[in-house]
């Protein structure tokens, strides 16, 4: 099946841009919904997962300290068997949850590492969403109703999160332009611009109408 992921800059408005690709498609989104299946198949809040999202140490890492993760059904047999820390089962079930999603139909899938999980698809665009780093604050100060200074700091530390968690969990440096077939300036393009160039370039690869 048809997949795009959409890796993203904090303030780049790259959520933005990939719900924009899977309306004009007629995709199925998967963003914020990963936390919600993963949270479900391991038995834990869904507002806990999606405070700890992309960070680093893990999500799942603090998520330890308070709450049983996980259980062995849940679990595929060799993953059980491994004995896998808390970390490592979330990380697990994200991989599963993805993939699942990704046999059920065309999806745009954002963050979460979908660019490292699903790169072994041939039938995947990979996209990285940036914007030079005023457009970035501009666009946190205006979305969280902050600051310049303190969507200043915002952007530095949630784009540092999820520079180490690719790193820490995939071993793939997060920004890499080698790692995704589109690198796509939302300053420049718009939201609307870079959704259509994603789209475009989505109907070329797939030879969609």
């Amino acid at each position: 099946m048809p997949i795009i992921t959409i890796t993203r800059q904090y303030g780049s408005g790259g959520s933005d841009v990939a719900a924009r690709a899977a309306a004009i498609l007629g995709w199925t989104l998967f963003d914020n919904s990963i936390v919600d299946a993963v949270a479900a198949k391991m038995g834990v809040p869904a507002d806990t997962v999606r405070r700890l999202d992309e960070r680093t140490p893990p999500f799942v890492a603090r998520l330890a300290d308070t709450l049983a993760l996980g259980t062995p059904q849940v679990m595929s047999p060799a993953a059980a068997a491994a004995v896998l820390s808390p970390d490592e089962r979330v990380i697990e079930m994200t991989k599963r949850v993805m993939e699942d999603a990704v046999t059920r139909g065309p999806v745009v899938v954002v963050g979460r590492g979908a660019q490292v999980v699903l790169s072994e698809h041939t039938d995947a665009v990979h996209v990285f969403c940036y914007a030079p780093r005023d457009a970035l604050v501009r666009r946190v100060a205006a979305r969280e109703g902050v600051a310049d200074a303190e969507a200043d700091r915002m952007v530095t530390e949630v784009n540092r999160q999820r520079e180490s968690a690719v790193r820490r969990h995939y071993g793939r440096a997060w920004s890499a332009p080698e790692h995704y077939h589109l690198c796509v300036n939302t300053e420049w393009l718009g939201i609307e611009g870079a959704a259509q160039l994603i789209v475009h370039a989505a109907r070329d690869k797939f030879a969609l109408p």
